[in-house]
């Protein structure tokens, strides 16, 4: 943002946060990398598992019974995962008509309780998930028979990679790219 309106040399001029942010942001680039690969490959295992499965069935009159279930389980993932991603990278649905018309100041500081509310909505689902994944202990799913906690540890992950994504934006002051007016550009 910058300008005299912006807060943001000021809010954290006095604490000594630059190892740690430097940290996080490691943290947050490892884990967004690591979350660009796995759905690749996920997306890449479903479409073999469906492909084969339409295949087999109306070339070769053979059922698979646990492709579905594979795909339904890196479907899950893969949502959620990339909905974490676009916390960090942006590209999540996003409302910006009245944040727009405000001036710089007000504007930073609706910026930060926005990405607050996001952390929040990280950390209650986090918390949510955690719950659901030790309320379904020692399940198994019902064609592969797999531990049901792989399928319900998505939500407790997406949550604790919201909440650490939308933690650098917060400090950050994070504005999307597009949404940057011209005199606002440094």
């Amino acid at each position: 943002m910058g300008g005299r309106d912006d807060p943001s040399p000021f809010l954290f001029a006095c604490c000594p946060f630059n190892k740690r942010m430097r940290i996080l942001v490691r943290i947050n680039d490892l884990a967004a990398a690591a979350v660009k690969v796995l759905v690749v490959a996920m997306v890449l295992a479903m479409l073999f598992a469906l492909s084969g499965q339409v295949l087999l069935r109306y070339a070769f009159s053979i059922m698979l019974s646990w492709s579905e279930e594979l795909s339904l389980g890196l479907f899950t993932w893969t949502v959620l995962l990339m909905a974490a991603l676009g916390v960090r990278e942006g590209f999540h649905v996003r409302m910006s008509l009245l944040i727009q018309r405000l001036s710089a100041g007000p504007r930073f500081w609706a910026e930060r309780a926005i990405h607050l509310a996001t952390m929040a909505v990280g950390c209650f689902l986090a918390w949510s998930g955690w719950r659901y994944f030790a309320d379904t202990h020692g399940t198994t799913s019902a064609a592969i028979g797999y531990p049901i906690e792989w399928l319900h540890s998505s939500a407790l992950v997406c949550g604790v990679l919201i909440a650490l994504f939308a933690l650098e934006a917060l400090i950050e002051g994070r504005v999307p790219a597009d949404e940057v007016q011209g005199d606002e550009l440094v």
